[in-house]
């Protein structure tokens, strides 16, 4: 089986960070353990900025906010065995609380980070046809329209969501069903502004629903000439005069999320002309708080494990490519 999607974005990311120095890497662990919880799990943001290393306080723990924890940790290679451990009591604890893809696909990385980092197999009790009996549960989430919706009620086939499913299936070693539907669901997405966008009634396209569809083209189809052309010229649009990528063209201020996921469609597509790598760092490093963690955004006022993540993705993305961080590219 190929390495899946993931597991080989997460080397990429953390190869890049190698070359951060200790002192900032150690600050931004400590950041993202004090956002676990104590039943292992990971929540999302509760408090200001200026109580980030404060005791967690209102903010449970949840699937998707675990798995950011365990991919920042993991990009700064400093997911121990210990973290691990502590995680996996989380993980038995919310098998059964699994009503979306979101929750399916977060469930399932993080129990094999577990697994790779500790040895704790989280599956060793299931039955031996469990990758099988969780592509039926996948095949729930179809909608007629051929894509995937958030949950087994949508109607309407999500960008988003059917891109994670696409990742599920790699992750589990099976073969997703009728590729050619979903493509073409894909495809359907596309706007005249050379993006796509996340559900079909919307008209203008968005970086991050244009990054999924990119995703899943290049694993089920291949991006063409003339789709690139496209795709790169919506890139271009949503650069920003910040150094980042917006969300769209009409938010006028990028985010590291955008800025993660437009910057990794550009690297996808081999589009230099499109990557200002030392306007990008400079716009992450903006966002970092000196006690760690990353800011969404220059507005923002707080950090949490799921930004944090797409700052580190960005700047090891940057750094794997070939770039040093410039703290050592002037030296």
């Amino acid at each position: 089986m190929a390495h899946p999607y993931l597991f080989r974005l997460d080397d990429r990311i953390s190869r890049g960070l190698s070359h951060w120095d200790q002192s900032h890497r150690e600050r931004h662990r400590h950041f993202i353990l004090t956002q676990q919880n104590p039943d292992g799990g990971f929540g999302g943001r509760g408090l200001p900025v200026e109580y980030a290393n404060a005791e967690p306080e209102g903010r449970e723990s949840d699937l998707y906010y675990t798995a950011f924890g365990i991919r920042a940790l993991s990009a700064l290679t400093m997911f121990t065995p210990e973290d691990a451990r502590r995680v996996a009591n989380y993980l038995n604890i919310a098998r059964q609380h699994q009503s979306t893809v979101i929750d399916v696909v977060s469930w399932l990385y993080s129990a094999l980070m577990v697994q790779a980092s500790a040895g704790i197999d989280l599956l060793a009790d299931a039955n031996s046809d469990w990758p099988q009996r969780l592509a039926q549960t996948l095949e729930g989430f179809r909608a007629k329209d051929g894509g995937y919706a958030k949950t087994h009620e949508g109607a309407l086939g999500s960008t988003y969501h059917s891109f994670l499913v696409a990742l599920c299936y790699e992750l589990i070693g099976q073969t997703l069903p009728d590729p050619a539907s979903l493509v073409n669901f894909i495809r359907t997405r596309q706007r005249d502004d050379g993006g796509f966008v996340e559900i079909a009634p919307m008209k203008r396209s968005g970086t991050n629903p244009t990054a999924a569809a990119i995703g899943i083209l290049m694993i089920h189809s291949g991006v063409g000439p003339n789709l690139r052309e496209d795709v790169l010229a919506y890139l271009t649009d949503v650069r920003s005069g910040e150094g980042g990528f917006q969300a769209n063209t009409r938010i006028p201020f990028a985010d590291s999320l955008s800025t993660f996921t437009g910057y990794l469609t550009s690297l996808d597509l081999t589009a230099p002309a499109v990557i200002e790598p030392q306007r990008i760092e400079q716009f992450i490093l903006s966002l970092e708080h000196p006690g760690g963690g990353f800011r969404a955004a220059a507005w923002d006022q707080a950090t949490d494990v799921e930004y944090t993540f797409y700052a580190l993705g960005t700047l090891g993305l940057l750094w794997s490519d070939g770039n040093l961080p410039t703290t050592l590219a002037s030296r």
